[in-house]
C-alpha cells in the first residue's frame, strides 16, 4: 500500500501545492471540473479533525490524572464492577454458600446482577470474562459509556471532558493563529520528542519479563490474513491516514513551499520516515503487551486492542507494573499529546487554509479565522463528552476516513494522469526540483516509474480495495442500522461534494456540452505558479502561457484566484500584490 499508493498520491499532492501555491480548494484551476475534490478534502479533514481532538481531550485527561502516587486505574475503585480484576473468581460451592445464584453463564448472580464466575471457560463461551481495571475505569469513570446502551441514548455530560477538550482546541488556536511558522517552530518539538520517549520506553520495555512473545507475535506473519478484504482496507487506511494523503493536508502545507523546494527528496523521506517510525513504534508497544500478557497468565492476542483500548487501557495497565509508575505514565501521554496534536495541526490548517483560499479576504483577519474554526469544532465535538459519546466516536472513526478517502484519490489520479495529462504534470514538478539524479535513479527513470503509478497502478490498486471491501462488507456491530445510514451518509457527503460539483459546474456553464466540457477541463488562465518569475519557466512548454499578471487578470476578471483592485500606483503593482500573496503564504 505504501509503495503503489500512498507514496505515489503522497508526491502528486505535494508537487500540486508546491507548483500552485494553493489549497486543496483551489488548486483545481487546472480543470475545474474537479473542484469538488478540494471541497471533498476539507469535508473529511472537518469530520476527522473534530473527533480526532478528543482523543487528544482523553490524553490531557488521563495525564492530569497521572499526577498522583497512585494512578487511579491500577486497581479496582468505586467505579467498578464485580467482573474487575479477577478478585471475584468463586468456585461453584462459594457461590452457594453465599447466596449467590448459580447460572449456565459460569456466573454468579444475586437478584440478576453478576457477583463473579466460578467458570471462566463457561464464562467466556458467553462474552463475559475478568476485565482489566484500566477498562472499567475508561469505559465507566473516564468516558461513562458503560452506562449509555448505544448511540441513542446519550445519557449525561462529562464537563471534566468538556475542559479537556476546550484546552485542546485552545492549544491548537494559540499554534496556528500566528500562520504556519508558529506550527512550524511548535512542531519541531511536537515532532521530536515522542522518538526520545519512545526509546526511552523500549529500552524499558526490553528489560520486562515476557516481552519476547509479545515482540514475536508482533513480527510474525499470518498470511492467512490477505484473503480478509477488511485487512486489505485497513491497510490502505492506515498509509493514507498516517500520511494524510487524500486529505487536504499535503496541498495546503506544501502550498506554503518555496517553489525549488526538492519536493521529490520530501515526498521519499517523510513516507518511508513515516512507516519506519510506526515499524519502531511497534515493537515498542509489543514489548509491553508480552509483559502485561505473562502477568495476566494470558495470550498476547487476548491482551492486545485496536483502537483507543490500545493507548487507554493496555498500556496504562502495563505502566502500572513498572516501578516509578508515575513518571511513565506522564512520559507516555505527553508523547501521545505531542504525536495528536502534529495530526491536529494539519487537519486544522487544511480548513483554515481552504476557507483564506476561497476568501482571500479573510488573510486579513487570520486570526479571527482559525479562532472561529476552532470554536465551532469545538462545539461540534461536545456530543463525545456525554456517556453515549463513545458510540459516536466509534461511527466517525469508521466512516469518516475510509472509502471516501480511497474515492477521493481514485478521482485526484484520474484528474492530474488524464485531464491534466501526466507528461505536463511531470514537467511542472522538474520546472521545480529539476532533472537531477533523484535517490538511486536519475529523474528521466524516475518520472516513468510515477507515470506509471498515476495512471495504472494507483487507481488499479485503490479500486480493487474498493471493490474488495465492498463485497465483503460487514456493518458495525453493536449499532443499529440507522446507525449504519448515518455513516453512509458521512461518505456519501463527500462523494457528492466531488461529482455533484462537477454536475453543478456542467449545468452553470454556458454553451454546448462539449464546449462546456473543454472549458471546465482545460487549465484556466490563473494557472501555475504565483510569481511571474516561475511562471516565465512554464512558457518553455507550454506555448502562449500568461506570464503578466495585468493580462492574468484581463484574461479571467471574474475567476483569479489572487484578488486584486484596479492599479493605483503604476510600475509593478501586479508583480508586487503577487508576491504578498506568495509571502503571505
Amino acid at each position: 500500500m505504501l509503495g503503489i499508493v500512498g507514496i505515489p498520491i503522497f508526491f502528486l499532492e505535494l508537487s500540486l501545492g508546491q507548483f500552485s501555491s494553493c489549497g486543496p480548494t483551489t488548486v483545481w484551476s487546472f480543470a475545474t471540473l474537479f473542484q469538488g475534490i478540494g471541497f471533498a478534502m476539507m469535508i473529511v479533514s472537518a469530520m476527522v479533525s473534530i473527533y480526532y481532538n478528543m482523543i487528544i481531550g482523553w490524553a490531557f485527561y488521563y495525564l492530569f490524572a497521572s499526577f498522583t502516587d497512585d494512578l487511579p486505574w491500577a486497581d479496582c475503585g468505586s467505579w467498578s464492577t464485580a467482573l474487575c480484576g479477577r478478585n471475584n473468581s468463586f468456585t461453584e460451592a462459594e457461590c452457594v454458600r453465599r447466596g449467590f445464584d448459580v447460572l449456565a453463564d459460569g456466573t454468579c448472580r444475586a437478584n440478576g446482577t453478576i457477583t463473579g464466575l466460578y467458570n471462566e471457560t463457561l464464562a467466556k463461551e458467553n462474552n463475559l470474562k475478568f476485565v482489566l481495571p484500566s477498562e472499567e475505569y475508561l469505559y465507566r469513570e473516564v468516558l461513562g459509556s458503560a452506562f449509555s446502551k448505544d448511540l441513542g441514548d446519550y445519557g449525561e455530560i462529562h464537563w471534566e471532558l468538556v475542559l479537556c477538550l476546550l484546552l485542546a482546541w485552545i492549544f491548537v488556536f494559540l499554534t496556528l493563529s500566528n500562520g504556519i511558522k508558529s506550527s512550524g517552530k511548535v512542531v519541531y518539538v511536537t515532532a521530536t520528542f515522542p522518538y526520545l520517549v519512545l526509546v526511552i520506553l523500549l529500552i524499558r520495555g526490553v528489560l520486562l519479563d515476557g516481552y519476547y512473545s509479545g515482540i514475536k507475535f508482533y513480527i510474525e506473519p499470518d498470511l492467512d490474513k490477505l484473503s480478509d478484504a477488511g485487512v486489505w482496507k485497513d491497510a490502505a487506511v492506515q498509509i493514507f491516514f498516517s500520511l494524510s494523503a487524500s486529505w487536504g493536508g499535503l496541498i495546503a502545507l506544501a502550498s506554503y513551499n518555496k517553489f525549488h523546494n526538492d519536493v521529490f527528496r520530501d515526498a521519499l523521506l517523510v513516507s518511508f520516515g513515516n512507516c519506519l517510525t510506526s515499524l519502531f513504534a511497534g515493537f515498542v508497544i509489543f514489548s509491553y503487551l508480552g509483559f502485561l500478557a505473562q502477568e495476566q497468565g494470558q495470550n498476547v492476542e487476548d491482551v492486545a486492542e485496536g483502537g483507543p483500548g490500545l493507548a487507554f487501557i493496555v498500556y496504562p495497565m502495563a505502566i502500572t507494573k513498572l516501578p516509578v509508575e508515575t513518571l511513565w505514565s506522564i512520559l507516555f501521554f505527553v508523547m501521545l499529546i505531542t504525536l495528536g496534536v502534529d495530526s491536529e495541526f494539519v487537519l486544522t490548517e487544511t480548513v483554515t487554509t481552504s476557507i483564506m483560499d476561497m476568501f482571500p479576504n479573510t488573510r486579513k483577519y487570520k486570526t479571527f479565522t482559525v479562532m472561529a474554526v476552532c470554536f465551532i469544532f469545538f462545539v461540534l465535538g461536545l456530543p463525545y463528552c456525554f456517556d453515549g459519546g463513545y458510540y459516536l466516536f466509534e461511527l466517525i472513526d469508521e466512516y469518516s476516513g475510509g472509502w471516501n478517502v480511497l474515492v477521493i484519490s481514485l478521482c485526484e489520479c484520474i484528474a492530474v494522469s488524464y485531464v491534466y495529462g501526466v507528461k505536463r504534470f511531470l514537467r511542472d514538478i522538474e520546472t521545480m526540483v529539476g532533472s537531477k539524479v533523484c535517490g538511486f535513479m536519475p529523474w528521466a527513470i524516475w518520472k516513468y516509474w510515477w507515470a506509471i503509478c498515476w495512471c495504472f497502478l494507483t487507481p488499479i490498486g485503490v479500486s480493487f480495495i474498493l471493490v474488495f471491501s465492498w463485497i465483503d462488507y460487514q456493518r458495525l456491530s453493536g449499532f443499529p442500522r440507522w446507525a449504519d445510514a448515518i455513516g453512509w451518509g458521512m461518505t456519501l457527503v463527500v462523494v457528492v461534494a466531488i461529482f455533484g460539483t462537477m454536475v453543478f459546474k456542467l449545468i452553470i456553464t454556458p454553451g454546448t456540452f462539449s464546449e462546456r466540457w473543454h472549458k471546465l477541463t482545460t487549465p484556466r488562465p490563473e494557472w501555475g505558479p504565483a510569481l511571474p518569475k516561475y511562471r516565465q519557466l512554464v512558457t518553455a512548454y507550454v506555448p502562449g502561457f500568461i506570464v503578466n499578471l495585468k493580462d492574468f487578470e484581463e484574461a479571467s476578471p471574474d475567476g483569479i484566484q489572487i484578488q486584486m483592485t484596479q492599479p493605483n500606483n503604476g510600475g509593478n503593482y501586479y508583480e508586487n500584490k503577487a508576491m504578498d500573496y506568495y509571502e503571505s503564504k
